[in-house]
């Protein structure tokens, strides 16, 4: 059997090219991400460093570190999703020939054993090519990383020999992992649909399928309540997987949809050809649900991933408005608090300052493992007046001394009166909790005592009689802005790590949902040759035929982009449900832009190469293929 999948596979080499692509350059990403995640976890900062730039070195990588962790994580389900997705189709396609090795003698196990035997041939090759594009990849991430702020200049993954192993481990195991499910449905054809045609003894909704969406389905479903009550940081990440979950779960149940999504299509499709063009759309299910699907992940990810961090920023800018109670926001680098206070016509001011420190959480061991984070000292009553905060536990004013307020999300199962462990340069290594936040989307998390704060910037928070005076006469301080104008910067600041963590993501994703489309369109064109010359010798032109499986194309898009707009509005949904009950904010943030470039983009290259495609397949003249079908 494994000669048989040789020859299988030299034969059938071009409807695995994608799925060989989508292998190569998951093993490329893991191999490189791997090499460069160890060597940020294992980079040593530089001695001599002052405390803030040592804490913000490692601060960045930590911030590398979880980029690549959710790198590795993305490549691997894509490349499983697209061999699946490709295996799984050309077992539809090769019913009738399993179905011939079943009547001359295979065994179950033999026809497992041949797509199997298939399966590693593409492992090898994507994993043989992958490691060699993993070295290039590997100076990309570092550069990558560099220009996003996460290491230090110069810095570059190390080459580990033990890498190659993990490479073709990875890509072998995720083509076979990505051919049990098919193998299995193959080894259940029976001989005698050897003798029927491959449309009326295919079942679309098998079993597995319906396991599978079901059990992706309740995951999903799960996880998006789950978001509403999280809140904090870990609402992202879980919005983010709940998005991979709900398009696994819309892909099990294509088949099943497809049709249902098509049928109101008649009403666009008109004349011949859309009559041919729809009739194809929901009859070819398998066809039209398999190239749907990786439209469906393209969009599902992009405006999913999009719109909850355009939803997490809205959401921080509306409550930093909202609990401001201030004119102007002056930035100094040094203090100038009395200079300040005496303006005429100030009201109130706020002093204050970062002060990076790190904070002790228990290791599971007994112990402590100490975590960089970063507080805002303030004076008490300078806050109180320029800020609209109530919180939940504890009294503000307490904060003098050794002490400190934390928000729900930084706490750590803190309460009132709780000692709390730091390395605090200079300062205690104990501050008592005096006072718990309210939840937050947009910072301050952590507030200090402006006993703690050292020498260095400032930031003023200023209520004024009279704004535009008070900015003119403060203009020689420092920076000076109104409240609107410093919210929009502090907003847009605070995004840039999210806003480089979704380019970075969402680029890679794209690269290879468009090869999953592509390998689709040349999968279903490469068993449509005797359909399309059937259609030729009934009266169509050649030009014609392209139309209709254009307009067939295009139907799928549309399909594809409803299912994925469907997945990407479950995911707004659950991170806007959570974002209400932390902050008592309703807001959703659609990237319409954004949105419309992804369908443009899916329209372009399917269209483009469902064109191809077609021409490729009418080369040969419609007879001589019809008296080789007969």
């Amino acid at each position: 059997m494994l000669r048989m999948s040789w020859s299988t596979f030299r034969d059938r080499w071009p409807v695995f090219v994608g799925a060989i692509l989508s292998v190569c350059l998951g093993v490329a990403l893991v191999q490189s991400s791997l090499l460069t995640l160890v060597s940020a976890a294992t980079a040593k900062v530089p001695p001599g460093l002052p405390p803030e730039q040592e804490r913000a070195i490692r601060d960045g990588y930590v911030g590398a570190i979880s980029l690549l962790g959710m790198t590795l994580g993305l490549a691997v389900f894509v490349a499983v999703f697209v061999v699946s997705s490709t295996f799984a189709f050309t077992v539809a396609q090769r019913r009738r020939d399993l179905a011939l090795l079943r009547m001359t003698g295979a065994a179950r196990g033999q026809i497992r054993t041949l797509l199997v035997g298939e399966a590693l041939l593409l492992g090898v090759l994507g994993s043989a090519f992958g490691a060699l594009l993993g070295v290039p990849v590997m100076r990309l991430q570092g550069a990558m990383l560099d220009s996003f702020g996460f290491v230090p200049a110069g810095f570059t993954g190390q080459w580990r020999q033990w890498i190659l192993g993990v490479s073709f481990g990875v890509g072998i195991g995720v083509a076979v992992v990505g051919v049990l499910a098919a193998s299995r449905r193959a080894s259940k054809v029976r001989p005698l649909e050897a003798l029927r045609e491959v449309g009326a003894a295919a079942r679309v909704m098998t079993a597995s399928r319906w396991v599978f969406g079901l059990l992706f389905l309740a995951g999903s479903i799960a996880m998006l309540i789950l978001v509403a009550s999280v809140g904090g940081e870990a609402a992202l990440p879980l919005s983010i997987c709940s998005s991979f979950t709900l398009v696994t779960a819309f892909a099990a149940f294509a088949p099943l949809i497809v049709p249902l999504v098509a049928a109101p299509f008649g009403l666009l499709f008109r004349g011949r050809l859309g009559v041919l063009a729809h009739a194809n759309l929901r009859t070819g299910v398998r066809r039209s649900a398999s190239t749907a699907a990786p439209i469906m992940v393209l969009v599902a990810f992009v405006v999913g991933m999009a719109g909850t961090t355009g939803t997490m920023t809205e959401a921080g800018r509306q409550e930093i408005s909202r609990d401001l109670n201030a004119d102007l926001v002056l930035s100094t680098d040094r203090p100038a608090r009395d200079q300040v206070a005496a303006v005429p016509g100030v009201a109130a001011v706020s002093e204050e300052s970062q002060v990076s420190f790190d904070l002790g959480a228990d290791d599971g061991d007994g112990g402590l493992e100490y975590e960089g984070t970063t507080g805002l000292a303030v004076d008490p009553v300078g806050y109180a007046a320029t800020h609209r905060m109530a919180v939940t536990a504890g009294n503000l004013a307490d904060l003098r001394g050794a002490s400190v307020a934390v928000s729900p999300s930084e706490s750590g199962g803190w309460r009132v009166g709780d000692l709390m462990p730091v390395h605090l340069d200079g300062g205690p290594e104990q501050l008592r909790v005096v006072a718990l936040l309210p939840e937050t989307v947009s910072g301050p998390y952590i507030l200090l005592p402006s006993d703690l704060r050292r020498d260095g910037p400032r930031q003023y928070v200023i209520r004024a009689a009279d704004p535009a005076a008070a900015a003119t006469a403060l203009a020689g301080l420092g920076q000076v802005m109104t409240t609107a104008q410093w919210v929009d910067a502090y907003t847009d600041d605070q995004q840039q790590m999210s806003t480089n963590i979704m380019i970075a993501l969402m680029g890679m994703a794209m690269v290879y949902t468009l090869i999953a489309m592509v390998n689709a369109v040349v999968i279903a064109a490469s068993d449509r040759r005797g359909e399309f010359a059937a259609a030729r010798v009934t009266g169509l032109t050649r030009g014609q035929v392209v139309g209709a499986a254009l307009a067939e194309s295009l139907g799928v898009v549309a399909i594809g982009v409803l299912l994925g707009i469907l997945a990407a509005a479950g995911t707004l949904a659950g991170m806007a449900a959570a974002v209400r009950d932390m902050i008592g904010i309703s807001v959703a943030s659609v990237p319409w832009a954004l949105g419309g470039a992804v369908v443009a983009v899916a329209v372009i290259v399917v269209a483009t190469a469902s064109v191809l495609t077609t021409l490729s397949a009418t080369r040969t003249p419609a007879i001589r293929l019809v008296a080789a079908r007969e």
